[in-house]
């Protein structure tokens, strides 16, 4: 390989590294001043009674603004209460809530279960990737 040709490599190289550590880590966004974790894949192995329960964790000044659910197979009525547990987040400093030991719903427990390794798992991935 000559010297051009390897600078050319070499330089390649150097603007792909740069573009891609500018990227957003995977299942972290921003809007605005939020940061929005999505768990759809981050936490794709947690599974309720009746699959995924993916949500949506919304996160400013290192605080939790916010969790939504995201579209899933749960049972809505059984769903509806299991959300319950996501308001025990909202307020918390994001290192004190991923160490928040929350109770699932009885009647729920599954997806209550499933909703809370969510946050646990969103959260401890924001930690390491913000």
């Amino acid at each position: 390989m000559n010297k051009k040709t390897f600078l050319v490599a070499c330089l390649a190289a150097v603007a792909f590294g740069v573009t891609v550590g500018f990227m957003p880590a995977k299942g972290i966004s921003q809007k605005g001043d939020t940061t929005v974790v999505n768990t759809t894949t981050i936490a794709s192995k947690v599974r309720g009674l009746n699959g995924a329960t993916p949500v949506k964790i919304y996160i400013a000044k290192d605080k939790i603004v916010k969790i939504e659910t995201l579209p899933n197979q749960e049972s809505p009525a059984f769903f509806e209460r299991a959300k319950a547990v996501l308001k025990a987040y909202n307020g918390k400093k994001v290192k004190a809530a991923a160490a928040m030991k929350v109770d699932g719903v009885s009647g729920a427990t599954y997806s209550s279960r499933a909703l809370i390794k969510n946050v646990q798992q969103g959260l401890n991935y924001y930690q390491n990737n913000k």
